[in-house]
C-alpha cells in the first residue's frame, strides 16, 4: 500500500479515523515526523502521541467528522492532496466534504470494519438478565453499533435505557424504529459515557 500512495510528503493533510486506524495503519508514516496529521477525536489523537506523532488537527467540540470538518484548517483546502487512512465501510462525510471543498483526496482503508459473531448461548443468558431486571442501560457508541444491535432481535431492547454519543447517534437509532428512553452523552470518549451515566442515575435516585 505504501507504494501505491507515493511520497506521504506530498500530501497536505494525513486523517487517521480512529484509533483502530492508528494501530494498522501508523506504519504507512515511516517514522516521519514532520507531516501533518490531523484526528478525528481523543481517542485517536492519543494513539498517535503514543506511537511518537503530533497531531495538528482535530476536533473542537464534537468527536466525530462534522466537528474535524469545522476546523479552521479544513476550510479552505482548494487544491489541497489530503489522505484518510480509515477502515472498511465507514461513513464517507469526510471523503465527500473535503471533494466539495476542492481537496484530492486518497482513502487507503487499513482494516475491515465486520459485525460480531455472537453466539445464541451468550444471546439467551443476555436475554434472561434483562428478564431478571438485571441490564438497565445499552451502549451504542456508533450508528453503525446500535444498528448491528437492534438486529438481534430476540434480546428485549425496549427495556433497557440506550446510552449514546450525541444526537447524531440518537435520531439515527430513532429512524431505525428504536422506542427505547435515550441518555445522550457528549461524545464516545470514556469519561463522557460514564458522566452521563451518573446524571441518570442521579436523575433516578432523586440526588
Amino acid at each position: 500500500m505504501a507504494e501505491q500512495l507515493g511520497a506521504l510528503e506530498n500530501f497536505d493533510v494525513i486523517l487517521f479515523t480512529s484509533a483502530n486506524a492508528v494501530r494498522f495503519g501508523a506504519s504507512l508514516l515511516d517514522q516521519k515526523r514532520d507531516l501533518t496529521l490531523a484526528a478525528l477525536g481523543p481517542a485517536t489523537s492519543r494513539a498517535l502521541n503514543q506511537a511518537g506523532y503530533r497531531v495538528a488537527m482535530q476536533p473542537g467540540e464534537s468527536f466525530d467528522s462534522e466537528g474535524l470538518l469545522s476546523h479552521p484548517g479544513l476550510e479552505r483546502v482548494a487544491g489541497n492532496r489530503i489522505l484518510i487512512i480509515k477502515g472498511t465501510h465507514g461513513r464517507d462525510l469526510l471523503q465527500q466534504e473535503l471533494k466539495r471543498r476542492g481537496a484530492t483526496v486518497v482513502c487507503a482503508e487499513v482494516y475491515e470494519r465486520v459485525p460480531a459473531t455472537v453466539s445464541a448461548a451468550l444471546l439467551q443468558a443476555v436475554q434472561e438478565r434483562f428478564a431478571a431486571g438485571e441490564l438497565q442501560v445499552i451502549t451504542a457508541t456508533s450508528l453503525e453499533i446500535g444498528a448491528a444491535l437492534l438486529k438481534m432481535a430476540s434480546l428485549e431492547f425496549e427495556r433497557a435505557h440506550w446510552l449514546v454519543p450525541g444526537e447524531r447517534v440518537a435520531s439515527g437509532l430513532r429512524e431505525l424504529g428504536l422506542q427505547a428512553p435515550l441518555l445522550q452523552a457528549d461524545s464516545a470518549e470514556d469519561q463522557d459515557l460514564a458522566a452521563a451515566l451518573i446524571r441518570w442515575r442521579s436523575s433516578v435516585s432523586g440526588a
